[in-house]
């Protein structure tokens, strides 16, 4: 859930009202957000990196920290949420958000997309903001609303990427072009040397942030870049803008572009946008299209801006939250969150106006929330259900949790380890090939501890024993926990497996104890040592166990698990000196 930081005063200053903290807190509970804390600059850099130099130059303004729910695209910068919360209580109607043409005798602005940019970002769409008014606030949000989006709806500019630029210092119609490394040389932002794509590949291969970015282009033949009519070059996206169109607090008119790999979120990216920023035009809430011509010919203007009509039912939305609004009094509480009038052809129906700000709204149960919402939570009544129903305990967490009392009962300590683990855990340290291993793979692993889902609860209980390794033997672990194996005829590709693991480690291996907790689990669940009806033992040759030392645990006559000693050369991996004997089986066939 993001996280927006406002400064308190700017904000009670918009909303024209000053209120206290539970004040506020509590109005932002009733328009369904959360008041996470309130704060300054001051305390979020000593919070963060201690008492440091920057911290003593640092404000004390009060800010308040906000969370925002994830699909609320529009209350991510001060203006968004100065517009819901004042919509909200009443003080000014929903805004109609337009599109205009250029000033008289103006040509629409036009960008030109290539047929070249399909090998790496295919879509781009672009708009203007005209007359515009930055204070040295509204343009620290403007800068602060792209870097959310960015790491939002964007996915750290995976799927869109946003360039803003100084209009009056270009001239269309612009080019989204997609050109080699070594033809593309540009100034880049507040930098004062011109660089070619190589270059900055280079340049910015430590830049704390950037660096990040570098990775979704830099091995494409080819790399998108956007550049006017004389050549000058506006961005090489998702990496950077140019210096020479470079917004400034003195700033009139702003030309945004998005390029994208998915056209519906650059859409969404664009319309939020000039939305929450066309507050700040000469003629609020309206922004200049720009015409897109696609590599087909098709020429297609954005910002699309579109409101899109939804129908509900009064006696359905009563129902389905339990309430008992008349349609009369149920429009007038939504239009607080979203344009609404009574259907004049049946009086139970609602005419609902989307607005091109909340993108967030898919599906009709998306408006109940919102009535419910504007309704307040509080104020629903608290009902018994309809039918009775009689609760119970999923049956394999109710086993699980009777065998880890039992085994906790046996002497055994229970240990609770990662549910990742690197690719050597699984394989090379327990003597398997990767390869043979069914095992589900991070597609984009953060660290090289945590590269697959495990397959097995052994490696974790050994890094346990090896972090323990100074306490007195013995030391006895285990574990009731799931892992993951790959199968194909699995809905999602994989499947979970809960199983039981128990480590027994001293001075020699106490194969006899890791024996006698099966034994004690098996007569627990009232299996009998039976080849026929009950388990048993089938020697077996196993890489990871001490060669004749290890055997299947067959129940039915299926195998189920295995139970050894430990091949010296998986303790060594694990950096474990002393003997270990192990027992891994699942448990879910008992259930």
């Amino acid at each position: 859930m993001p996280t927006v930081g406002v400064k308190r005063d700017l904000l009670f200053q918009a909303l024209g009202k000053t209120y206290t903290d539970d004040e506020f807190q509590k109005l932002c509970f009733e328009f369904g957000l959360e008041l996470d804390e309130v704060t300054t600059e001051k305390q979020m850099i000593t919070k963060e990196q201690g008492e440091v130099d920057a911290a003593k130059d640092a404000s004390e303004e009060i800010i308040y920290r906000i969370d925002i729910p994830a699909n609320r695209y529009d209350l991510l910068c001060l203006e968004g949420l100065v517009l819901g919360l004042q919509v909200f209580l009443g003080k000014i109607p929903f805004p109609q958000f337009m599109k205009v043409d250029p000033a008289k005798g103006a040509a629409v602005q036009k960008m030109v997309i290539t047929e070249a940019t399909k090998q790496i970002r295919p879509f781009a769409v672009a708009a203007v903001l005209r007359d515009v008014t930055f204070t040295k606030d509204s343009y620290n949000s403007f800068i602060d609303l792209q870097d959310k989006l960015h790491q939002n709806i964007c996915r750290k500019r995976a799927l869109v990427a946003i360039g803003t630029h100084d209009l009056d210092t270009l001239k269309g119609p612009f080019t989204y072009d997609a050109k080699a490394p070594k033809d593309i040389k540009f100034v880049p932002l507040n930098q004062e040397k011109a660089m070619t794509a190589e270059e900055l590949m280079e340049f910015y291969s430590t830049h704390a942030q950037l660096k990040a970015y570098l990775p979704i282009i830099r091995d494409s033949p080819v790399y998108p870049v956007i550049y006017d009519s004389n050549g000058v070059v506006l961005s090489l996206p998702p990496i950077i803008n140019g210096d020479h169109s470079k917004i400034k607090l003195e700033t009139k008119n702003i030309f945004i572009e998005c390029t994208a790999t998915d056209l519906t979120k650059a859409k969404i990216v664009l319309d939020t946008l000039v939305c929450m920023f066309s507050a700040h035009c000469a003629r609020p809430f309206t922004v200049e299209a720009c015409a897109v011509v696609n590599p087909n010919g098709e020429t297609v203007h954005y910002p699309e801006l579109a409101f899109r009509k939804e129908i509900v039912s009064a006696e359905k939305v009563n129902a389905l939250i339990g309430i008992k609004e008349t349609p009369e009094s149920m429009a007038k509480m939504l239009n607080r969150l979203l344009p609404t009038t009574q259907s004049v052809t049946n009086k139970d129906q609602l005419e609902v106006l989307i607005p091109p700000t909340r993108h967030d709204m898919l599906h009709a149960c998306d408006i109940y929330e919102d009535v419910a919402i504007a309704y307040g939570y509080n104020r629903i009544p608290k009902t018994l259900p309809g039918t009775m129903h009689i609760a119970r305990q999923y049956p394999l967490n109710k086993l699980t949790e009777q065998l880890r009392e039992q085994i906790a009962q046996a002497g055994f300590t229970e240990g609770l380890t990662f549910t990742l683990c690197s690719r050597d855990d699984i394989a090379a340290k327990m003597n398997q090939k990767i390869e043979e291993v069914p095992a589900v793979h991070i597609a984009n692993p953060k660290t090289l501890e945590f590269q697959v889902v495990r397959t097995t609860l052994i490696p974790g209980l050994l890094k346990t024993l090896a972090a323990n390794r100074k306490m007195p033997l013995p030391l006895k672990l285990f574990e009731v926990s799931d892992v993951v194996l790959a199968d194909p005829n699995a809905e999602v590709g994989a499947r979970n497996q809960r199983r039981v693991c128990a480590v027994n480690c001293n001075k020699t291996a106490g194969f006899e104890v890791v024996h006698g907790l099966l034994d004690r689990v098996m007569q627990l669940l009232e299996v009998p040592w039976d080849k026929e009806t009950g388990y048993y033992l089938k020697a077996v040759d196993d890489a990871a166990y001490f060669p004749g030392r290890c055997a299947s645990i067959v129940y039915k006559g299926a195998d189920i698990g295995r139970i050894g000693v430990l091949h010296p050369t998986v303790l060594h991996s694990f950096e474990i000196t002393t003997p270990c004997s192990v027992v891994e089986f699942d448990m879910e066939l008992f259930v």
